[in-house]
């Protein structure tokens, strides 16, 4: 089998400030994870298909999908008991759910609170990263279905390197300022232009500043 590419070289990258919280990535991730493949059969499916990315509400103002960020040093492989997680020859840590026995101790060491427990199954539920459409050359199904732009799949470099070219020329436009956050207006607030908070004021309440 020729192997696809590697966690190193290539990941998902989530932008928020595209992400309308529309949720067609957890529909997508899980048809994609389902027996039948399609949407159709899915929703017949018992136990049904779950998915693993989650769209979170922050603050009433942003979206975030929340995914497995297949950790280089993925605490969740080493508290597994049973080595049901296992890291493939690309880097993604993947789920064997037949060693599984839902113990939980990877929900409770991740520190991004992504792997959830299934009772169904009684095992536990991760992104594997769509481990085989990646060897296929596919996309991930979540990328796939994004309508957005908010979950893109490439070399990190090259994302990072589009994510500080955007920000060079807001600034250059003016749209950015450095230390400065403009947030997204609450919805049924009253209009008027997005409401601006300074950096050290946003993070004063926080315990670790």
């Amino acid at each position: 089998m020729t192997l696809g590419p590697t966690a190193e070289e290539f990941v998902i990258f989530i932008d928020p400030e595209r992400c309308m919280g529309c949720k067609a990535c957890e529909v997508a991730c899980a048809v994609e994870h389902s027996l039948s493949k399609n949407i159709y059969g899915a929703v017949m499916e018992k136990p049904k298909p779950r998915p693993r990315i989650r769209v979170v509400t922050v603050d009433d103002l942003f979206y975030v999908p929340m995914r497995c960020q297949h950790c280089k040093d993925a605490p969740c492989i080493n508290v597994c008991p049973t080595k049901a997680l296992k890291r493939t020859d690309e880097g993604y840590v993947v789920l064997n759910e037949v060693q599984c026995i839902g113990c939980l101790m990877c929900v409770l060491a991740c520190p991004f609170g992504h792997p959830r427990y299934n009772p169904d199954t009684r095992t536990i539920v991760k992104c594997d990263f769509c481990i085989e459409r990646v060897r296929e050359g596919r996309l991930p199904a979540c990328v796939e279905a994004c309508p957005t732009g908010a979950l893109r799949f490439g070399r990190l470099e090259e994302l990072l390197r589009e994510v500080t070219e955007k920000k060079a020329r807001e600034l250059v436009s003016g749209a950015s300022v450095p230390g400065i956050v403009v947030v997204k207006p609450v919805e049924g607030a009253v209009k008027g232009a997005p409401k601006v908070l300074g950096v050290r004021s946003m993070y004063a309440p926080v315990s670790w500043r």
